[in-house]
């Protein structure tokens, strides 16, 4: 097993991750009803945009065998905490794309790609995963 990236803590409650193949770096920062800046993503920001993004690149995957041009997809991503104790209680994520040409079957393979990538399969059963397809 190869180390996929480091991360260093900067101070001031804010980190730097770096993705060895590719140089990219991802900075986090804790968010302002946590003693942070909420000057960039927070951790649980960055889940509950993984997810999405997953389900994106998940649904893409499947577009792309279907012949369906996905381009054009966009999505809102809310994320909601609980505070006893301090997790993430719900992910809710909108996709939009309402000029996609596909049919119901294709747009149901669509919809079942995303709910089952690995992101949304590998978060806890307690957070709540709400997701709402417009197209």
């Amino acid at each position: 097993m190869a180390i996929m990236a480091t991360v260093e803590y900067l101070g001031g409650l804010r980190t730097q991750a770096k993705h060895l193949k590719s140089g990219n770096l991802v900075v986090t920062d804790a968010p302002t009803d946590n003693n942070g800046r909420g000057e960039a993503f927070s951790p649980t920001d960055l889940v509950s945009a993984a997810l999405c993004s997953c389900m994106m690149t998940i649904m893409g995957m499947v577009a792309e065998r279907e012949g369906v041009d996905l381009k054009g997809l966009t999505s809102e991503v809310i994320k909601i905490m609980a505070s006893n104790p301090r997790k993430i209680a719900e992910v809710q994520i909108t996709f939009s794309h309402p000029g996609l040409v596909a049919t119901d079957v294709q747009k149901q393979k669509l919809k079942n790609a995303a709910l089952t990538c690995p992101v949304a399969l590998s978060l806890a059963d307690s957070v709540k995963q709400t997701v709402v397809f417009n197209f």
